[in-house]
């Protein structure tokens, strides 16, 4: 946490302002991050992926900074131009479009865009052929598949196909007069080996020497996110994947290497944020001395911290009495709904002299937090927001 995170919940505290949880980001913590990887990559272009944390601030600050952008909707396209980027530095990531929504990009001069199977080929050719957009002037990477080992959150296979599919899915687009640009993976939220491009770039080098006997030249690889913020694990420096990215590509595309751009959404904002919360409630559930203690905050799933589903993401908590002998406790959130608990599986140990009314500070909540919220899930207002 910064000093101006710091100053910041002081002043709201003195001011009595601290009426329910809150998100604190200082935009000086997202600067760093974005020169940070623009040096561990010289020659990759940088596309924050929006979904992290789509504050206007922060796309404002990126689009001064050079940053390109990752796209998940119209809306983010939308919010991205008012920020002061230019079409040309946009993807359209989603795999899964309406072709009015491709349409409406196309018309808002986006260019780029991400598939994964012909269906999604044939939605961004007729949606050219309707705006009256030059087809050739428009490029489609496909996404594959990836095991995602060694990453704490994950990924599904909702998005993705298989590599020899990847080939067809390229050449169906050439055929249709698009671009075939080139190939996409994603690793893995939170991704702490650093090793794990390697198999992907491997995937990505085969289909492009396949399209190549085909007749289709690809040019870009798009290696992704998965860079990880901190949380309770320390985590390789950005260098560390920028070199072993650099000599993952010289081993499977030897001197002609592609053009590369990386999708940076939590390591980029994740370790910009805190969130501060209050302790609601400190129970047990029997008069069993050996019974751990429940400890409600007044934010849970619902709330933004939907990433501690499966207990996957494990922030770090920090409290007025962090000297204190600390015990085991159940963690979970305000709501009335049984699958607002935090950590359960794994208990979190926290003070025992922690009480109602206390404030907590949860850690590296930059990302995936305000996007997560819900809106009035019990009454409970969206996680506010803050950006310094």
């Amino acid at each position: 946490m910064t000093e101006r995170i710091r100053e910041f919940l002081r002043n709201r505290r003195r001011e009595g302002l601290s009426d329910g949880p809150c998100l604190v980001l200082d935009t000086e913590v997202v600067r760093e991050n974005y020169q940070k990887f623009a040096r561990a990559l010289p020659n990759t272009r940088v596309f924050y992926a929006v979904k992290a944390n789509p504050a206007p601030e922060v796309l404002s600050l990126l689009a001064k900074l050079g940053s390109c952008f990752d796209t998940a909707s119209v809306v983010e396209i939308q919010l991205v131009l008012a920020a002061g980027a230019t079409a040309d530095r946009i993807s359209f990531g989603n795999t899964i479009k309406k072709e009015r929504d491709i349409a409406r990009a196309l018309e808002l001069g986006v260019r780029l865009f991400a598939v994964d199977c012909e269906a999604e080929v044939e939605k961004i050719a007729r949606a050219a052929e309707a705006t009256g957009v030059d087809k050739a002037e428009v490029k489609v990477f496909c996404r594959i598949l990836c095991d995602c080992v060694g990453a704490e959150w994950p990924l599904s296979r909702k998005f993705g196909c298989a590599p020899e599919m990847a080939i067809e899915v390229l050449e169906h687009a050439h055929r249709l007069g698009l671009e075939a640009y080139g190939v996409s993976f994603h690793v893995g939220s939170q991704q702490r080996n650093t090793e794990a491009w390697d198999a992907a770039l491997g995937s990505a080098a085969a289909i492009f020497r396949e399209c190549g006997l085909r007749g289709i030249q690809l040019s870009m690889v798009n290696l992704g996110g998965g860079f990880p913020t901190k949380y309770l694990k320390d985590i390789p420096a950005v260098e560390a994947y920028g070199e072993s990215i650099f000599r993952a590509l010289s081993k499977h595309f030897g001197n002609r290497l592609p053009e590369t751009i990386i999708e940076p959404g939590r390591g980029m904002v994740g370790n910009a944020g805190v969130i501060e919360a209050e302790v609601v409630l400190v129970s047990k559930k029997s008069k069993d001395e050996n019974e751990v203690r429940w400890v409600y905050l007044d934010i849970g799933k619902f709330g933004g911290l939907a990433e501690t589903m499966d207990e996957s993401i494990r922030y770090p908590i920090r409290t007025e009495h962090d000297e204190d002998r600390l015990a085991p406790c159940v963690l979970a959130g305000p709501t009335c709904d049984s699958a607002d608990v935090l950590y359960e599986k794994e208990p979190y140990w926290l003070p025992i002299s922690l009480e109602i009314g206390d404030k907590v500070l949860i850690e590296g909540t930059g990302a995936y937090t305000t996007t997560y919220a819900s809106v009035a899930f019990n009454g409970f207002p969206p996680l506010k927001s803050y950006v310094i």
